[in-house]
């Protein structure tokens, strides 16, 4: 729950403001995409919805929770001693705007990197205005490359990317994710030591005829990565389909679906995605270190039979 004075960030179209907390009560005005919104204090409102009843009082009314990101803004100390191999770095402010640069057209703007997103720099630069800002190379493509202030990124130090109970023997972790209770634990042999709320796939078949619901079945991770586009680099894309540096994905089954770190929503408890299991950062962060492949913090993936996942 945020404290008193919170801020947050709307990360859907737009958000209704009602007078009331309650889905059918009275719509005062909207907010929409980016906008920032000052919480007064949180409320579980007895209308619900039940999977999801907090509420948050804003400036004249209340706003559901579900489409807004909760965001801090802090700017960080800038380093120019970056590995040749490239730093993991952490946005810290509700967003920033990327840019890229060309011959033809000079500097342009690209893609919004949102709170808590998570990309590789590999080199200290001068911005368009004359500051010091990150270059970033795109995970999806090497030689796709951007930049951004760097004061907005925070670089993640590796004692927070270490393994977390590496003296566990790897066969006695697992993960079961419940699509009915819409929730994830893992588990040491028989004892539970994480479990929290997810969003799993919608139960949808889109005209293209693929489903979106998350596959059941037992499954091993077999790819780790601590930042992942996703989408294709189409730069046209809908904002739904094209999400550069989503954070702590773990891949489980092989058609591209894995558990992560999720900016776009807070609707937990409810199928949101189009097929994999959104977490909240920091748990998706926790769950990266926990299980298997180890991987290092230099390691823009990491590949092996890891720890197994059952989906039922």
């Amino acid at each position: 729950m945020p404290a008193a004075g919170s801020s947050a960030r709307v990360a859907t179209d737009s958000v209704s403001i009602h007078r009331l907390p309650w889905d059918e009560g009275q719509i005062l005005y909207q907010r929409y995409l980016d906008d920032l919104i000052n919480i007064y204090y949180p409320v579980i409102s007895e209308h619900g919805p039940e999977t999801n009843p907090v509420w948050y009082r804003v400036w004249g009314g209340y706003v559901h929770s579900a489409h807004l990101q909760l965001i801090e803004d802090r700017k960080n100390p800038v380093i120019s001693d970056i590995v040749e191999t490239g730093q993991l770095t952490e946005v810290t402010v509700p967003y920033t705007l990327s840019y890229r640069y060309t011959s033809y057209a000079g500097w342009e703007p690209l893609y919004r990197l949102y709170y808590q997103s998570t990309h590789w720099i590999k080199s200290l630069e001068q911005g368009p205005d004359g500051k010091p800002w990150y270059k970033i190379e795109d995970e999806l493509d090497s030689s796709y490359v951007y930049y951004a202030p760097a004061e907005n990124f925070r670089v993640i130090p590796n004692e927070e990317m270490s393994p977390i109970s590496p003296d566990v023997p790897a066969h006695l972790k697992r993960i079961e994710v419940s699509i009915v209770q819409q929730s994830l634990t893992a588990y040491e042999e028989d004892r539970i030591v994480f479990q929290t709320k997810i969003s799993s796939g919608l139960n949808f078949r889109p005209k293209d005829g693929l489903r979106w619901d998350t596959p059941k079945g037992t499954y091993n991770i077999y790819s780790k990565m601590p930042s992942k586009h996703m989408g294709d680099g189409n730069l046209a894309a809908d904002a739904d389909y094209e999400l550069p540096g989503v954070p702590w994905v773990c891949f489980f089954e092989h058609t591209g679906v894995a558990t992560h770190g999720t900016f776009w929503h807070t609707n937990w408890g409810n199928r949101m995605s189009h097929g994999c299991i959104n977490m909240v950062s920091e748990e998706a962060k926790w769950l990266y270190r926990w299980t298997t492949p180890i991987a290092l913090p230099e390691e823009w993936e990491k590949r092996g039979n890891g720890t197994r996942v059952i989906v039922f």
